[in-house]
């Protein structure tokens, strides 16, 4: 699965994700995940309202909140994001601008206790930017260049520069430098949509960074069964509109690549009919995987949609031809999905719903860049939230499990895509971490952060959980015992959401998720000790 992330500057927001490596109403009842309410350090769930209302106050705070924190006379914060606690804490998230312009890798979390007093910050990059030239010796034109090259040999296809290169600071890696960053177009070498992102230092016309921007990952649905689904009655036809959460609307893209496609609507309120033939089918799991991830954040951590702001996104099925992919795009708030090979397997299974559009969430919270080790643990993100959409689905046909993509036949073969408790067993993935995995691609690098997260739920060794057998090893021959899945949950969205920015790599994962369970467990605690534990036993220290 692929998806696409926000930029990192203050300005443009883009972001999509996909789940592959390259190459009358009915409503469900969302039932409370047990051992979730009720934490001190737990996010509130808060009305729109009062979320425009802590941005606003954050926004109207922000000169001074620079200058508390030690940011120079050219620099201001804009906020991206407010994040209160049961307790009265306030998490804001900002991204920086310097002189004007967007500072990649400049974001930041600043905490703040209930009084007001500022307890900490949370940087994605510390080094100062006082010194930062801002005259380019090399011209837009040969950055563009570069940027459409680079693509080229990736084997993009129709490449083309989205908009004109845009002057930016580069602050993600090494001293902060001007940069400029050039967005090419056009479609990749198996037909996702590009978004690929290259920067490039405007004093020397080195590439200093790049990353894709599009991250690939009663119905009778192919996968989940008969389910309930909400829709909305118009007269006498029926439409795949969701009201209830936010809005969310199903369309039918009928194999075109581009647009919004056609609105679901009959005259029968009964979609699909469990077969691929049936155009309804489809649909009808991704209105489904849509509610039920919706559903999910909402009961789990109080969180009201993808941007937390009780918006819905819509969905688009039957893309392309044969296309064996699906992806989230936040430049349009949508999500996406192939029909798979042959048009024979739709991408629409519940734990890719949920994979894909937590790469929503991770692009409109931490914003981890898709590349290297923030981008593998931006892939994890969402395997872990999608794993958790499905476990908290209850389905009796697509029960909860650690395997990735295991409806869906993506390798032909009836096996899944990606495996939790051994990543290694696809083939490709990290079970630990060592020096060089930033240097794989993110879905594999990521193997690292899912083998965390299941040695923390489950802990390691041999065991069966809802049929499927499970044998997960440690680096160090440690024995870890897992804490269950709704903490280990708890503990991973409260480090996205709080202390995880967009250059964090798997160190500072470990930090920050220490950090998470100190505040909603105690650093005395026993959970504390797992995430430690885990962290070790995946050679992250």
């Amino acid at each position: 699965m692929r998806h696409q992330r926000t930029a990192l500057a203050a300005a443009t927001a883009v972001a999509a994700a996909a789940l592959m490596s390259p190459a009358l109403t009915a409503t469900a009842t969302a039932q409370p995940t047990a051992g979730t309410s009720r934490l001190a350090a737990a996010p509130l769930a808060l009305s729109a309202a009062a979320r425009t209302t802590l941005i606003q106050k954050a926004q109207a705070d922000a000169a001074g909140t620079a200058r508390q924190i030690g940011l120079g006379a050219k620099e201001k914060l804009v906020v991206k994001d407010v994040v209160k606690d049961a307790d009265g804490a306030v998490h804001t998230r900002y991204e920086r601008t310097y002189a004007g312009l967007p500072v990649l890798g400049g974001d930041l979390v600043v905490h703040t206790a209930k009084s007001g007093a500022t307890e900490g910050v949370t940087r994605a990059s510390k080094a100062k930017l006082s010194l930062v030239s801002l005259k380019p010796r090399i011209a837009a034109s040969a950055a563009q260049k570069q940027a459409l090259g680079l693509a080229k040999a990736a084997g993009s296809a129709k490449t083309t520069a989205d908009q004109a290169p845009r002057k930016v600071i580069w602050a993600g890696s090494g001293k902060p430098v001007l940069a400029y960053e050039t967005v090419v177009g056009g479609l990749q070498d198996d037909g996702t949509p590009n978004q690929l992102h290259v920067v490039t230092d405007a004093a020397t016309g080195k590439k200093l960074f790049e990353y894709q921007g599009i991250e690939t990952g009663v119905g009778s649905t192919q996968y989940s069964g008969k389910v309930d689904l909400t829709t909305t009655q118009s007269g006498s036809s029926y439409t795949l509109t969701d009201a209830s959460r936010g809005g969310h609307k199903t369309y039918n893209l009928d194999h075109g690549t581009s647009g919004t496609g056609t609105l679901f609507s009959q005259s029968s309120d009964t979609w699909g009919d469990g077969t691929v033939g049936n155009a309804g089918t489809a649909a009808a799991d991704a209105a489904y995987g849509a509610q039920e991830t919706w559903d999910f954040y909402k009961t789990a951590f109080g969180r009201s949609g993808i941007k937390n702001d009780g918006v819905g996104a819509y969905s688009r099925v039957h893309y392309g031809n044969s296309y064996v992919n699906a992806f989230w795009d936040d430049s349009c708030f949508c999500m996406t999905y192939g029909d798979g090979s042959g048009n024979k397997d739709p991408l629409t299974a519940l734990d890719v719903a949920g994979h894909e559009m937590s790469h929503g969430v991770t692009a409109n919270t931490a914003g981890l860049e898709y590349s290297g080790e923030s981008g593998g643990l931006n892939e994890a993100t969402s395997d872990i939230m999608g794993t958790g959409v499905e476990f908290f689905a209850k389905n009796s046909t697509d029960v909860g499990d650690y395997l990735i993509g295991e409806k869906i036949n993506i390798n032909g073969d009836g096996k899944p895509l990606r495996y939790m408790d051994k990543p290694s067993k696809d083939g490709n993935s990290a079970d630990y971490w060592s020096s060089g995995v930033g240097d794989l691609d993110v879905h594999y690098s990521s193997g690292v952060a899912n083998h965390f997260f299941y040695l923390l739920s489950e802990g390691s060794g041999a065991k069966t959980i809802n049929g499927v057998n499970y044998d997960s090893p440690t680096k160090d021959g440690s024995k870890v015992t897992g804490i269950g899945r709704d903490k280990a949950l708890q503990i991973w969205y409260k480090a996205l959401t709080t202390y995880f920015t967009s250059t964090t790599k798997y160190a500072d994962a470990r930090k920050g998720t220490l950090s998470a369970a100190s505040d909603l467990y105690g650093a005395s605690s026993e959970e504390y000790k797992a995430v430690a534990a885990a962290w070790s036993a995946v050679s992250v220290s």
